[in-house]
């Protein structure tokens, strides 16, 4: 097994250890995660009281990088590697972007959790995963997966980091706007990243080929 595979299993199988802790503290009241996730809402909750700008613009954050904001993306990406003849790359992000919701889906109705009684916006369904948390991370890794590799190597660092500071912001921002735990958060996290690994280990996108029966060049001399 290739040492990047063997990577990725292991990152993933932590990363579902990760989720079940969450779930499984949240379902037997452990006291130190009630603690976190009581400590964090009651912070955030007294600062947006006093503050209505904070509300305003942690919602609108949350919003535009919704999980609806990276379908609509997706999308994008689905049709121009679909014009550039590159089928893996556009089924890897149907499978991985576009599905991601109905992973959500069944985790939230499986756990069943209220929304905290504090939320400072409206919110639909339950509240473990964060569904905004788990679309960020797919969204962010399956796109980075498809667009890295035809980006200009200096460029890719910052892509990276912009998807890295998204992720973090859009669970903060739950949080912020106290329609999820922190707990929600990290699990949304974890379930997103593992959900991604899955699709990435069973339809690997590949570069795109323009011409029918044309080998794609190499990363560092593609044009």
């Amino acid at each position: 097994m290739a040492p990047q595979k063997t990577w990725l299993i292991v990152s993933a199988a932590l990363a579902v250890a990760v989720y079940a802790l969450m779930w499984i503290g949240y379902a037997s009241q452990w006291n130190w995660l009630a603690s976190i996730d009581a400590s964090w809402l009651d912070a955030t909750h007294r600062y947006a009281v006093t503050h209505p700008g904070w509300v305003t613009s942690w919602n609108t954050f949350c919003t535009v990088f919704s999980p609806t904001g990276f379908r609509l993306l997706g999308l994008v990406v689905i049709v121009i590697s679909l014009v550039r003849r590159n089928l893996r790359g556009a089924f890897f992000v149907l499978i991985s972007v576009e599905l991601a919701g109905l992973i959500t889906e069944i985790a939230k109705g499986a756990a069943n959790r209220p929304r905290p009684a504090t939320a400072l916006v409206s919110a639909p369904s339950t509240s473990f995963p964060s569904g905004h948390a788990l679309g960020a991370m797919v969204g962010v890794l399956a796109l980075l997966t498809i667009v890295l590799p035809v980006i200009h190597r200096p460029l890719r660092g910052w892509l990276v980091a912009l998807g890295a500071f998204v992720v973090i912001a859009v669970g903060i921002g739950r949080v912020a706007l106290n329609v999820h735990h922190p707990s929600d958060v990290v699990a949304g996290w974890a379930l997103g990243y593992t959900y991604f690994v899955a699709c990435l280990l069973m339809t690997p996108p590949s570069r795109p080929v323009t011409v029918t029966g044309e080998t794609p060049a190499a990363l560092d001399t593609a044009r």
